[in-house]
């Protein structure tokens, strides 16, 4: 583990918390930017704690040219999340997994404080795995009677709100289909997520509450700690369970509840992010027989969640971020306003 921190006092707090740590080890520390980059060159960490505001080289610009270069977990340590919503997203758009607030002293001067990054750092030691075997896929998806409309379902998770941002900007005011995503992002800053979400769409963009039904022209994010799912009855809730999984809300446990309740046509995404999240939920999805698509390599911020769609087959295609946009609105053109697929359409 690392630390790119411009404060003597931030970094020290940050020591003292990773000294406390089984299976942790600081190999470095860097004043700014500039100097973490230089330093990744020379021996990468597993994970590394970065700042956003420095002198030379800010954090934002500094992950990018790293995670451009390296496989390194980068976890954004700032002084307040809420304070700094917009450049949180800049510096996951440009491939941070997380961000955190900076604790205000070590474990015994802000224990929830220290306590929050030490779970942090855990769940990100989770993410990375083996993936799932593959399987094969059916026939394509048919309902004669659907009750609920079309729906694009959007998993994301490092790198997540900048492709979002993306796709979003490429997507026409009033379409036929609802919208659904799952991004990981930590609850204390979800609102300020969907926020700054909202600003880049013409489509009005809010969180799910539970009780919610899919709209037409709506775009719903999973806000809370929990997993989102489709219920039965065609209503959004959430559930704990299951509790062990390393992300929440989980994109699988949404994908796989879309398999078992959705009733119309899908269209599933899964797009940059470290892990496997979402890869075993896409491939529920093509085994349905609905369309999918996973994100392609050079386009991802991190090449883990599609990389592990690809291994397992579950991508119908896979598309640079710039083609998913143009690609999710030919889907919806081959629906009437009553979302039915047209006559011929393919």
């Amino acid at each position: 583990m690392a630390i790119a921190n411009d404060s003597a006092v931030a970094t020290d707090v940050l020591r003292q918390i990773i000294a406390g740590l089984n299976h942790f080890d600081l190999v470095w520390t860097a004043g700014d930017g500039a100097s973490a980059v230089s330093m990744c060159e020379h021996l990468c960490p597993d994970i590394l704690l970065m700042d956003l505001d420095m002198p030379n080289m800010d954090g934002i610009e500094a992950t990018r040219i790293i995670r451009r270069r390296h496989a390194c977990i980068i976890l954004v340590v700032t002084a307040s999340v809420e304070a700094h919503t917009g450049r949180v997203f800049e510096a996951m758009g440009a491939g941070a997994a997380d961000a955190v607030s900076a604790p205000r002293g070590g474990p015994a001067q802000d224990p929830a404080g220290s306590d929050r990054l030490v779970r942090k750092l855990r769940t990100l030691s989770l993410l990375l795995g083996e993936p799932p075997q593959r399987e094969a896929c059916p026939e394509p998806y048919t309902n004669p009677c659907p009750t609920q409309p079309p729906l694009v379902a959007i998993g994301a998770s490092t790198g997540g709100p900048a492709a979002l941002r993306e796709i979003l900007l490429a997507l026409p005011a009033e379409i036929p289909a609802a919208v659904a995503v799952i991004q990981h992002v930590d609850p204390q800053f979800s609102a300020g997520f969907i926020e700054w979400l909202d600003q880049f769409t013409e489509l009005p963009v809010r969180a799910a509450v539970p009780g919610d039904r899919l709209q037409p022209g709506q775009v719903l994010v999973s806000a809370r700690d929990d997993h989102l799912v489709l219920s039965a009855d065609g209503r959004l809730a959430y559930t704990p369970f299951p509790r062990e999984l390393p992300y929440r809300p989980s994109i699988d446990v949404f994908f796989e509840s879309l398999e078992q309740c959705h009733d119309n046509q899908l269209l599933g995404i899964l797009l940059t992010g470290m892990g496997r999240d979402g890869a075993a939920g896409l491939k529920t999805l093509r085994n349905a027989g609905w369309p999918t698509i996973a994100q392609d390599r050079t386009s991802s911020a991190v090449y883990g969640m599609p990389k592990a769609a690809k291994e397992l087959d579950a991508a119908a295609e896979i598309l640079a971020l710039g083609n998913i946009g143009p690609r999710i609105v030919r889907w919806l053109e081959e629906f009437d306003c009553h979302g039915k697929r047209e006559q011929g359409a393919h």
